[in-house]
């Protein structure tokens, strides 16, 4: 509503539409009309945008966002992080960092911005495996999204996968979160490889 109403006030500011167009691939939710957009910005670092994966040119963001989810390659799974969780994550880098990695336009493989309800919604980096990648939150994120996380979890046949992701009590390095993940039998360890 807020970037609807601020291309409405002001049609050629930061906020445009931007029609999809042509689909290019539905499963890594890449479209023609939005390569072609970005095409055009200049401060937009790539002409490919996917916005269903975060391991091929994922969607740019600005480093405002509410939670950054990156790639843990050990873990063959994704970690994510909201900006009120201040100490080191897996990545090894703390939230601030993982900004530098994703603002101003930069498509980084591996890293993408998104809000904290997007991890329940089904699309969800789906290209990658979605929820059933995720291996590691904060704990306080686990607690503010519980019931969205259960109910996400049920409907992909994983009731338990809320206790099988890691947070910060388990550990904040992927050689401490790794034990845990394969003693709960985590589904991001019998997936596909992540980075292929």
């Amino acid at each position: 509503m807020d970037c609807k109403a601020s291309y409405e006030i002001n049609p050629t500011g930061p906020n445009q539409p931007v029609p999809k167009g042509e689909t290019v691939d539905v499963k890594l939710g890449q479209w023609k009309g939005v390569n072609e957009f970005c095409s055009r910005l200049p401060a937009v670092s790539s002409t490919i945008i996917i916005l269903t994966a975060l391991s091929n040119d994922p969607m740019t963001t600005c480093g405002c966002c509410e939670c950054i989810a990156a790639v843990l390659p050990m873990c063959n799974g994704i970690m994510t992080v909201n900006r009120e969780y201040t100490q080191m994550t897996p990545s090894g880098m703390k939230f601030t960092t993982l900004a530098g990695t994703i603002g101003g336009g930069i498509s980084t493989p591996g890293f993408v911005g998104h809000g904290k309800y997007n991890i329940c919604q089904r699309k969800f980096l789906s290209a990658d495996g979605g929820l059933l990648r995720m291996v590691w939150m904060p704990k306080m994120l686990k607690e503010e999204i519980g019931d969205r996380l259960k109910a996400r979890a049920i409907e992909l046949g994983v009731p338990d996968l809320i206790e099988m992701i890691a947070d910060e009590t388990i550990g904040t390095t992927e050689d401490e979160i790794l034990p845990f993940l394969t003693e709960k039998g985590h589904p991001a360890l019998k997936m596909d490889p992540i980075i292929g």
